[in-house]
């Protein structure tokens, strides 16, 4: 059929006469003034539910070599692209992890877009690169990538971790030791983490190391422990509480010689629980200076 003397497409309409005239009375088609040229129906941008996101995303461009986002690290990618990503699979307040942080875009989109995140990388790149880079975006002095797009502004924060070196190590004769990279205070932090306890050293009564339960201790040292050490300590102790000692070597006669104490080695303690010659070991100890501004994210 014709319709107000506007050509038909060669394969005929694709609606009826019915039809057409409803979408041209409710404002939906556009009639060009050539009736030689096609009639069109109008998609309104609220009507329309978007298409399925292909593989092949020719839109997101390489960063410029001048922008302020290029970090010069063999194989950043753009933010952008990392925003897509975060678009299509996360919400805000959602969990980001990147276990390969590189040159820290995961990390720097993340914090810009209202994720939360986890960020591991054992180079230098963590403190030339990845570090450098999230304290301008939590500054609000990164001014690259996605930053306007998303209205980002400055603000948050995070924790930054070191891995700590081995804790147990094998010595000349094979016997398990205590490494010399730990100072009295990490090694009571340390064993305090490992046995399950909260480090939390009580300001007056020295053994009063590491928290268990609500009357449970622990007690780390490398000094010798004597009877009369062990004496002195008990006398200190109030009815229910408990005490597990954690030291490098003690007579055995004074293993059982308080029934509220326990005496354990820290070598053999801690035998099934520490990796052996190894440089980096996962254990948290060393916390260098972190942001100091609003709310905190990891990284780890």
């Amino acid at each position: 059929y014709e319709y107000k003397g506007y050509k038909p497409p060669k394969n005929g309409w694709s609606l009826s006469k019915a039809k057409m005239e409803q979408f041209e009375n409710e404002g939906r088609l556009y009639m060009p003034e050539n009736k030689e040229q096609r009639i069109q129906r109008k998609q309104f941008l609220d009507e329309y539910k978007g298409r399925p996101v292909g593989n092949l995303w020719t839109d997101i461009n390489v960063i410029n070599p001048m922008s302020q986002e290029r970090l010069e690290f063999v194989g950043q990618k753009p933010e952008p692209l990392i925003k897509r990503v975060f678009d299509l699979t996360t919400n805000p307040g959602d969990l980001v992890l990147d276990s390969f942080l590189g040159s820290g875009t995961t990390a720097a989109v993340a914090q810009k877009m209202g994720r939360r995140w986890i960020g591991i990388e054992m180079g230098d790149h963590a403190y030339t690169h990845c570090k450098t880079r999230l304290d301008k975006v939590i500054d609000g002095a990164d001014a690259g990538g996605v930053t306007k797009s998303v209205g980002w502004q400055g603000g948050g924060g995070y924790r930054f971790y070191e891995l700590a070196p081995t804790l147990i190590l094998r010595d000349v004769f094979g016997e398990a030791v205590i490494s010399d990279k730990y100072n009295a205070e990490q090694l009571a932090a340390a064993v305090a983490l490992h046995e399950g306890y909260t480090y939390q050293p009580d300001a007056e009564i020295f053994w009063k190391q590491a928290v268990g339960t609500e009357k449970s201790y622990l007690f780390t040292t490398t000094r010798p422990i004597t009877a009369a050490y062990l004496d002195a300590i008990a006398a200190e102790m109030q009815p229910g509480e408990f005490l597990t000692i954690a030291a490098t070597s003690f007579p055995p006669e004074l293993a059982k010689a308080e029934k509220r104490i326990t005496l354990r080695q820290i070598p053999e303690m801690l035998l099934a629980k520490c990796a052996f010659g190894v440089e980096n070991y996962n254990l948290p100890i060393i916390d260098p200076p972190r942001a100091e501004k609003g709310e905190e994210d990891e990284i780890g």
